[in-house]
């Protein structure tokens, strides 16, 4: 799919499914962007049932088949877009190991979900992140994406998200 100087961008294979959801749930809980005990750590760790339901996407260090990061794609009106319009793709679950920041992973894993979407013949992107998120909003940001504070909403009882979009 896509190429970081020194990952791969692709479609998860089987094989990357565990891997991907253990790391998924390391980063957002691990990183307080998500309570342990709430209900959506095991939707995090649900790989097969994203890959299925949606498309699941790896970046993979090429030297050992290591999943250093994923992110999961629906266009708009699928189960898995919260905010997207049906004209939009739609990222969520974004995580990168923090051992792989700094190698593309992020940006790369965007890039390719934003390729997605045109090969689709969607004319943009929106999705929701955390506020904390801010490492992120900034890939998001040198991607192009600008916040839409007007689409901005509340998916559970004080659980606040901002929503980046674009334009093709």
């Amino acid at each position: 799919m896509d190429t970081a100087p020194d990952l791969v961008i692709r479609r998860a294979l089987p094989e990357d499914l565990d891997a991907a959801g253990a790391l998924s749930v390391e980063v957002y809980v691990g990183e307080g962007y998500s309570r342990p005990d709430g209900p959506y750590p095991e939707l995090l760790r649900d790989t097969r049932r994203r890959a299925e339901e949606a498309e699941l996407l790896v970046a993979v260090d090429p030297a050992g088949g290591a999943v250093l990061g994923s992110v999961t794609f629906a266009p708009g009106g699928n189960p898995w877009a919260d905010i997207a319009a049906p004209h939009e793709g739609e990222i969520r679950m974004l995580a990168v190991a923090r051992a792989a920041r700094g190698r593309g992973a992020g940006s790369a894993l965007v890039r390719a979900a934003m390729a997605r979407s045109r090969e689709l013949g969607l004319t943009g992107m929106a999705f929701s992140t955390r506020p904390a998120m801010t490492a992120a909003h900034r890939v998001y940001e040198r991607l192009g994406f600008r916040r839409s504070p007007e689409r901005d909403w509340e998916p559970a009882p004080g659980i606040d998200v901002i929503v980046y979009s674009i334009t093709f």
